[in-house]
């Protein structure tokens, strides 16, 4: 898991560090120093920790005019004991919202297992954004994660898409892409 990076090609467009709106602004990586693990594995030290133990991310993208966020996502997603939406929509979430993002992007690719608690947060997360005609997307989440967040019914409020080339788009054509499935979805 220590190989697996953040997508950095759209580092030259925008850092999270660099973003004073930014949660992350001003934190510093280490490219060599390994410290934060999942399942006992280190990951790479690029990834952003929000107060979870096992499930990290790094935020790729934002865009303020177009209100949108894309945030990718490792580890493994843990309500039932670690109360990760919690943490993520605290930490990371209401400070991106209090900025006007009300749409979100998650590349869950690499989030490997997924515990349910109570939808709560969920559902305060839905409500906060759907107003403003926000959404939320999961983008190319694994088989098995994929039917614990439909088992939960988390799938209501966080819609699974998929898109294997993800990476070929420059973030705006992304954005577009998934906006233009969300509205069908929604609509």
């Amino acid at each position: 898991m220590h190989e697996i990076e953040p997508y950095y090609n759209w580092r030259h467009l925008y850092i999270a560090e660099e973003d004073e709106q930014s949660p992350f602004y001003g934190q510093e990586h280490s490219e060599f120093e390994f410290s934060n693990t999942v399942y006992n594995y280190y990951i790479h030290p690029q990834w952003d920790e929000f107060g979870s133990k096992t499930l990290y991310l790094k935020v790729l993208f934002v865009d303020y005019e177009l209100n949108y966020a894309i945030i990718e996502m490792i580890g493994e997603w843990n309500d039932a004991v670690e109360n990760d939406i919690m943490q993520l929509k605290r930490s990371v979430i209401e400070p991106m919202e209090a900025k006007g993002i009300n749409k979100f992007i998650l590349i869950t690719e690499n989030v490997l297992n997924f515990h349910s608690s109570d939808t709560d947060y969920y559902e305060e997360w839905g409500e906060d954004i759907g107003d403003e005609g926000g959404w939320i997307a999961a983008i190319n989440m694994p088989e098995q994660t994929q039917y614990d967040f439909r088992r939960s019914h988390i799938d209501y409020y966080i819609k699974i898409l998929e898109s294997p080339n993800w990476r070929t788009f420059q973030p705006q054509d992304f954005f577009q892409s998934v906006d233009n499935q969300m509205l069908r979805l929604l609509s």
